[in-house]
């Protein structure tokens, strides 16, 4: 059972990958949506409760700011996930298969908007407000960008590192906060961690063979697709 941040941790090593916001779909989610607010069952656990220690949705953020070890980004579905940092480069391996931006954007595989966004974030940690301004990003252009921006984490070409406070031009702090990112490289290279080269295909066949460990109820065209992206 897992009862707070330090539990939900340990069985994250432990799988090695989550979706990341309650729901399962169809593959594996540790923490489900429904069941932290059924109050059979014995744990603290409870969604959008705004405590650090046992508000799920606030662990995506402090795996990125206090662990090493785990990535979180929109990964899975168009949609968030966690990966511990074992088995980061298979999924690695699968999605970029050897390929560099550059050979990616060359041959098509990756759209203009996305290439004016990762310019930008190659250069060093961006938070998004910022990846807008520095990329003439208008208001006309608001569902390129979003696009674009999942798009990039599902290439595995960027992720999410932290967040930042938003500031005025006087230098003072205003809103939400807002999320960074980082090319994938850079991430890994921050904690120590040098993405090694591995064969796509068997990288596959490892992270399908762990899904059926997990759930052995998921389908194969549910796996292919949320190993493929």
């Amino acid at each position: 059972m897992i009862r707070n941040f330090e539990d939900f941790c340990r069985e994250l090593n432990q799988s090695g990958f989550s979706m990341g916001g309650g729901n399962a779909k169809g593959i594996f989610a540790l923490i489900d949506y429904d069941w932290t607010n059924q109050d059979a069952l014995d744990t603290p656990v409870k969604w959008h409760c705004g405590d650090p220690e046992v508000d799920p949705w606030e662990w995506r953020m402090r795996v990125l700011e206090e662990r090493r070890d785990v990535a979180y980004s929109k990964v899975f579905f168009k949609t968030s996930g966690f990966i511990t940092r074992e088995w980061y480069p298979h999924f690695y391996a699968v999605r970029r298969n050897g390929e560099s931006f550059a050979e990616a954007y060359e041959r098509g595989a990756v759209s203009h908007p996305a290439k004016r966004i990762y310019d930008i974030v190659s250069g060093g940690d961006v938070a998004l407000h910022e990846i807008k301004a520095l990329g003439g990003f208008g208001k006309a252009e608001k569902s390129q960008f979003d696009r674009a921006m999942v798009e990039l984490q599902m290439g595995m070409f960027i992720t999410m590192t932290g967040r930042k406070q938003k500031k005025n031009k006087y230098g003072i702090e205003y809103g939400w906060n807002s999320t960074v990112f980082a090319t994938v490289e850079s991430f890994w290279a921050e904690r120590g961690v040098e993405i090694p080269a591995l064969d796509a295909d068997e990288s596959y066949e490892k992270i399908r063979e762990q899904i059926l460990l997990l759930n052995p109820m998921a389908e194969e065209k549910t796996i292919r697709k949320f190993i493929r992206g």
